[in-house]
């Protein structure tokens, strides 16, 4: 079975309302490529803090999906969102099929949080929901959140679950992971930070026979990202990938053995 993924590397920022209008030229750019599904950064609407405004982000959020329906394209879309069920705060990658129905939401797991006792950061914001797969298209699978790959020993205060794992071992075949890591464009971020993100990315890839499709942000634009932001395929190797700083789209078909 071919899938088509589109993923956009955008500018994610505290404005509900440029988010939403940089989302509106992502769901452009992924119609125009005649993808099945679209990828966005951690955060992407809301932006990347527990501090929004709940109702503006339900609004915007009506609009994004009815213009992904539109245009029939699914969608991996990364927002924090107050869940109307339970009242709880969740960094959240919601799932939509290309008729626009909601599949659910895989909750940020490994919330980054300082090594200190107790851990302060966004820890103490984020509510966590179980690990689960989806269906889309016939195709089981996943979705990650920025830290739940890397689990960054410098901001993880529990141990590693190897979550990529746990999700190729409930049968996913493609992860979807969204990204919003932290950089300041110093040495450190591009010698270090940045061959530990893409080491991980590719190990994850192949030890979990998983095609993966990752989208960082690109705010603020004038540094380079914190990680790449493509497909790596089963193998380990990239697929497609895009330029490390400034927003940038790709959109690729992969073929997914044993399937349909």
């Amino acid at each position: 079975m071919n899938l088509r993924i589109a993923g956009a590397q955008l500018p994610v920022t505290e404005s509900i309302a440029d988010n939403e209008a940089a989302l509106g030229r992502a769901i452009d750019f992924a119609a125009r490529e005649s993808a099945d599904i679209l990828l966005t950064p951690e955060g992407s609407l809301s932006g990347y803090t527990p501090r929004f405004d709940a109702a503006a982000v339900a609004a915007a959020l009506e609009r994004v999906t009815a213009a992904a329906r539109h245009a029939g394209l699914g969608l991996a879309l990364g927002t924090c969102f107050v869940e109307p069920g339970d009242g709880r705060c969740y960094n959240q990658l919601r799932l939509y099929d290309r008729n626009g129905e909601y599949l659910g939401f895989h909750s940020k797991t490994l919330t980054c949080g300082s090594l200190a006792e107790p851990p302060r950061g966004e820890i103490e914001h984020f509510a966590v929901a179980p690990l689960r797969t989806f269906a889309f298209q016939d195709v089981t699978v996943g979705a990650l959140i920025c830290n739940d790959l890397w689990a960054n020993p410098g901001c993880t205060p529990g141990p590693d679950p190897h979550l990529s794992q746990q999700l190729a071992g409930m049968g996913a075949r493609v992860l979807f992971h969204a990204v919003n890591g932290g950089r300041d464009g110093s040495d450190f971020a591009r010698d270090v930070v940045w061959p530990f993100h893409e080491a991980n990315l590719l190990m994850r890839a192949r030890a979990g026979a998983l095609w993966v499709a990752t989208a960082d942000s690109c705010y603020p634009e004038e540094i380079p990202c914190s990680a790449p932001s493509g497909i790596a395929a089963p193998d380990g190797t990239w697929q497609c990938r895009v330029s490390d700083q400034g927003e940038a789209y790709y959109a690729h078909t992969i073929e997914i053995d044993g399937v349909g």
